[in-house]
């Protein structure tokens, strides 16, 4: 009797202790749940938004700006990964890291400079991709934009403007009249005559 009167009391204990456990993690389990939630819906409103790839056209060279926006906020990043596509061609990959102080903003503009040496001119297709690139090397919040260039190489000779430069310019001119000319041309038969006349002498 006195074995099933302590069993007894020892449920009963049990059962108060599991019900208390229950209670407090009930009572815990809102503002979990609602850390939870809040944390996938800034996960699930996260995006990239590529808004302008510019161009500058140099000698040799092509400068590009990538500029782009972070949603909702650059809090909510830390490295994402760029790729730029030429002409359907991956031609590089970059990570950029999310600066977090209180001077960063939340647009950005990454600079590509290309050099474009042996490049035809024409029209070309330039696509830039970002991404969350995770360890599983899944591609989180993905963005992509392109556009169509047309390239005209700068030479060197275009950069000036083209001034004529007279060749053996003297600083004085004589302008004489045409007969005054065939004088000196006489002049100058009769001096090589007579350097000639001297040079037989000798």
């Amino acid at each position: 009797m006195g074995k099933a009167i302590k069993t007894g009391r020892l449920r009963e204990k049990t059962l108060a202790e599991v019900k208390q456990s229950k209670q407090t993690t009930f009572d815990s389990l809102p503002t979990v749940q609602e850390k939870l939630t809040q944390k996938a819906e800034a996960h699930s409103n996260k995006q990239i938004i590529i808004t302008e790839i510019g161009n500058e056209t140099k000698e040799d060279d092509l400068d590009l700006k990538v500029v782009f926006r972070l949603i909702p906020s650059r809090a909510a990043f830390s490295k994402i990964t760029a790729e730029l596509y030429f002409d359907g061609q991956k031609m590089h990959c970059c990570a950029v890291r999310i600066p977090q102080g209180p001077l960063s903003a939340d647009a950005y503009e990454l600079p590509v400079p290309l050099d474009m040496m042996g490049i035809g001119a024409g029209p070309h297709f330039i696509r830039v991709e970002m991404f969350e690139l995770w360890n599983s090397e899944e591609k989180l919040t993905p963005a992509s934009k392109e556009v169509t260039i047309d390239y005209v190489p700068v030479r060197r000779q275009d950069r000036f403007i083209k001034i004529p430069i007279v060749k053996n310019a003297a600083a004085e001119i004589d302008v004489v009249s045409e007969p005054e000319r065939d004088v000196y041309r006489e002049i100058e038969k009769d001096s090589k005559k007579e350097l000639v006349g001297r040079r037989d002498d000798w």
